[in-house]
């Protein structure tokens, strides 16, 4: 099931790229990024509310919290360059190299979360970034 929702999350995030960039066309980057996440915010509240997960908030670590607090952090900064990037680059441009993050998560999981490096993951990271640059240049 897990696959499903990955794939299901790259063509939201495919249709997110476009309808961004058709979207953000005079209007301030961060601005846009503001607009957004407030629609993400009333959906992400709206599905917690809808399933009964609100609940568990009691249940969440310091630990979880702090990290939860950094991840959000990490997104907005993420997404405030992005849209810019976006706002200033052609979309078929920018989205690759911001799919160089498949790349940088591998290595920070090895070096971090001591996840396993494999071959595989090893040849896959250089096709990615391979791709980019073809894509970019």
């Amino acid at each position: 099931m897990w696959f499903v929702f990955a794939l299901l999350s790259s063509v939201f995030a495919a249709l997110t790229s476009i309808l961004a960039k058709v979207g953000i066309e005079g209007v301030n980057s961060t601005l846009a990024t503001a607009v957004r996440t407030g629609v993400v915010l009333v959906m992400s509240w709206g599905m917690v509310f809808l399933t009964g997960a609100q609940d568990g908030l009691s249940a969440i670590s310091r630990k979880s919290w702090l990290f939860l607090v950094l991840s959000g952090l990490a997104t907005g900064a993420s997404w405030l360059c992005y849209y810019r990037a976006l706002q200033i680059g052609e979309a078929s441009k920018v989205v690759p190299i911001d799919k160089l993050s498949v790349v940088i998560t591998l290595v920070l999981a090895f070096v971090f979360l001591h996840e396993q490096v494999t071959g595989k993951s090893i040849i896959g990271c250089i096709l990615i970034g391979a791709g980019t640059l073809l894509m970019v240049l």
